[in-house]
């Protein structure tokens, strides 16, 4: 199967605000995030790019822009990579939500949280999770299996896709940092995925790149390295 780079949004005008903007319309980029988003360009230079698919949120779909467009790409919107609906919660100051009961049950028991009118962070987990291999299965029937790709998402969904992707409960996905503007690498294969890159904010990205297989039509293998990867 193919690499998936899941790239969380730049920062965006609500990260530090002290207010939970979930699906709240026209939360965009401010300057710090519109430079990050600008510098995924020299980023990603040595990386070849199947395909952009994109979180709905106005955020997501800014940050991949420059990139885009220097790739002459399109982007791909994916629904199911949208933010955490958070229903009753949207809106609402950080300093506020933490006396709430359910905020205890988000921190210690994630995947027992289910927000007032909206939806349970299981539920988000397996619609992303669902999204991304069903993607990757896709990408790489036309691709093939040494087709790298990005996913840019928000912050919870991305650290319930690792969590997954490492075999972790979602009860353990708080456990996982991932930065605005940051990326983590995850390489599908037929049994297991691999983990390359968590939260990642600078350095050479072309070392995710699988090298090209040795013989036509081969598959890359599933199998660990005994002993831990030589490494590129």
């Amino acid at each position: 199967m193919s690499t998936v780079i899941l790239l969380r949004h730049g920062k965006s005008t609500a990260n530090g605000s002290g207010v939970l903007a979930g699906r709240t319309p026209k939360v965009g980029l401010d300057d710090t995030g519109r430079a990050q988003a600008a510098a995924l360009v020299e980023r990603f230079a040595g990386v070849p790019l199947a395909e952009l698919v994109v979180s709905p949120m106005l955020r997501c779909k800014q940050t991949v822009a420059p990139l885009a467009a220097e790739r002459g790409m399109g982007k791909t919107t994916e629904p199911r990579l949208s933010e955490v609906d958070y229903g009753e919660w949207t809106g609402r100051e950080l300093k506020t939500l933490v006396k709430e009961p359910l905020w205890r049950v988000v921190q210690a028991h994630p995947s027992a949280a289910v927000f007032p009118g909206g939806e349970g962070l299981a539920a988000m987990q397996a619609r992303a999770v669902a999204a991304i291999r069903a993607h990757d299965a896709r990408i790489t029937a036309e691709h093939g299996d040494h087709a790298v790709w990005v996913a840019c998402s928000h912050g919870d969904v991305i650290k319930a896709i690792l969590a997954d992707a490492l075999g972790q409960h979602l009860d353990a996905f708080q456990r996982i940092v991932v930065d605005p503007g940051a990326v983590s690498v995850v390489r599908y294969t037929e049994t297991r995925p691999f983990v390359l890159r968590v939260n990642e904010h600078g350095g050479d990205l072309a070392g995710i790149v699988p090298p090209p297989p040795k013989k036509r039509g081969k598959k890359s293998s599933s199998d660990a390295v005994v002993g831990g990867s030589t490494g590129r």
